[in-house]
């Protein structure tokens, strides 16, 4: 009798694995929004890795020369 019971149990057991689930389901792209809807800054995935390189500009559209990355490099010499 035990072995019948032996049997049956690693019938069950092997039939459980055999339904186990393999791979994990994907998770999906969650981002976090206001409810004005603009992303929500505070949240690793709605910032930017790097600050975009913007240029500031005057009204007349030349470069705005108090700004660092407008300034051209003084000439030693």
């Amino acid at each position: 009798m035990k072995k019948v019971i032996l049997i049956a149990s690693m019938l069950l057991a092997f039939a459980g694995f055999s339904f186990a689930q393999t791979t994990t389901p994907a998770k999906p792209a969650t981002t976090h929004t206001k409810k004005d809807g603009t992303p929500d800054k505070r949240y690793k995935e709605n910032k930017t890795s790097a600050t975009p390189a913007t240029t500031h500009m005057k009204k007349d559209g030349t470069p705005d020369k108090r700004y660092k990355e407008n300034k051209t490099p003084a000439k030693k010499g």
